[in-house]
């Protein structure tokens, strides 16, 4: 029997309570469970929650997680999001009804989060080597019997410290990993062809875990540039493939299908048919693209007009930006420069600047578009500083103006806030997610 307690555990996880307590929530207004902010009537424009304020569009929302789920059933493929992106329980479901196989994760604690949000398929698409995240993935699943988790490996210390662990706690049950094939002067995996299936056999002989799977991360050395990128991810798949057929035909694996994984969310495309190679055993293909769901202005912007290039898409047809963040001009203290209340405690500012997108007068519900000279040039913990040239000063923005700003890399514009609102393209305030980072 389901206690109370847990039963409102559960509730307060999965549609916690909001209140002024959370940036972005009015402060005039009595706490919400976060699927009654719908029915509160309020509008962004309308002034009805205090800026800044991160917002998430509906319609564009909806949009990303059917085209890109479309495209991995077009492929042949599957797609396992990687939920770092979002940490939100509510976007977790909302991909995994569209039709994701499961869920990726960088951590342990990450991981634990899309459990308790229903994720049965998972991977941890990073190296587990520590004794409280080994003991944490043997917790879970002795906790939920239809929970997979599978992480990667790319060394022997690596093996060694997993096996201590496990000779220290024999009734553990053998964890699933799989090998990742690295890139010179790149972040963790195997650098070598010798290096991998040397690991292989190592993995095959240990009791502490199975080989299931083989995997890289692509998007560290993609650059937009189509001849470029499709020769980078063509000879890193080419590795992937080769150690790959390596292990099956040498028998290292020990499952009944092979997982090939690859998949940032900037040459997506270039990986996603080398995904299912050839074997003596069936192989599933898991893509693991994070940042589509919301896309950006910036950085992904640029990246997937090459993948629309390549894939024949037109304008509007692939994926399209659904996070703004809106803030108020609180200064014009010179000329050609205003002071948006809005700063790199609520933004991301790691890959670049935000972009200013729309305007909206005090008082006036429909956003126009900025002048093109406008631009965000520096951003303070609660400070942004947006110029213009001296030519568009007639147009220039008054204090009390709203600005929307589109942003470059979602998932350091995420982090920054505990609960988003979801609005309708006229900024209607109609459901609300939560974060859990």
């Amino acid at each position: 029997m389901t206690s109370v307690t847990s039963m409102t555990a559960a509730n307060d996880f999965t549609d916690p309570l909001l209140g002024s307590n959370f940036k972005g929530y009015p402060r005039t207004q009595a706490p919400r469970r976060r699927s009654e902010v719908g029915a509160a009537g309020w509008n962004v424009l309308a002034g009805d929650l205090p800026l800044p304020l991160a917002v998430l569009k509906r319609e564009a929302l909806e949009h990303n997680l059917a085209w890109m789920q479309s495209r991995v059933r077009e492929w042949g493929i599957d797609l396992a999001p990687h939920g770092k992106t979002t940490m939100s329980p509510q976007l977790f479901q909302r991909q995994l009804d569209a039709g994701a196989w499961g869920l990726t994760f960088a951590t342990v604690t990450q991981l634990a989060v899309g459990v308790a949000a229903g994720a049965r398929r998972t991977v941890i698409a990073n190296q587990v080597v520590s004794d409280e995240d080994l003991a944490g993935i043997q917790m879970l699943l002795s906790q939920h019997a239809d929970l997979r988790i599978v992480f990667l490996v790319d060394s022997l210390a690596q093996l060694a410290l997993i096996e201590d662990w496990s000779n220290r706690h024999p009734a553990s049950v053998p964890f699933e990993v799989m090998i990742e094939i690295g890139v010179e002067g790149a972040r963790t995996g195997c650098r070598t062809h010798e290096e991998a299936v040397a690991l292989a056999t190592r993995l095959r002989a240990s009791d502490a875990v199975k080989l299931v799977g083989i995997e890289c991360y692509e998007g560290q050395g993609a650059t937009g540039q189509s001849e470029p990128d499709t020769a980078y991810a063509k000879a890193l798949m080419d590795r992937v493939e080769a150690v790959a057929r390596h292990c099956d035909t040498q028998k290292l694996f020990e499952t009944d299908e092979v997982l090939v994984s690859a998949g940032g969310s900037a040459i997506f495309d270039l990986v996603a048919g080398r995904l299912k190679p050839a074997l003596g055993a069936p192989v599933r293909g898991l893509l693991r693209s994070g940042c589509y769901v919301t896309h950006d202005h910036g950085f992904y912007k640029r990246m997937v007009s090459a993948v629309d290039e390549r894939l024949g898409c037109g304008c509007g047809e692939s994926l399209v930006p659904a996070m703004e963040v809106w803030a108020t001009v609180q200064s014009r203290p010179e000329p050609g420069l205003a002071i948006l209340a809005v700063g790199k405690r609520d933004i991301s500012f790691d890959l670049a600047l935000p972009v200013p997108i729309a305007r909206a007068a005090r008082g006036v519900l429909q956003p126009q578009a900025v002048p093109a000279g406008w631009k965000i040039t520096a951003l303070n913990d609660q400070h942004a500083y947006l110029r213009w040239d001296a030519n568009e000063e007639a147009e220039a923005p008054k204090v009390g103006d709203r600005v929307g700003l589109g942003i470059s890399h979602p998932c350091t514009t995420f982090d920054k806030w505990h609960w988003m609102p979801v609005v309708e393209n006229d900024y209607r305030v109609s459901d609300a997610v939560a974060m859990h980072f």
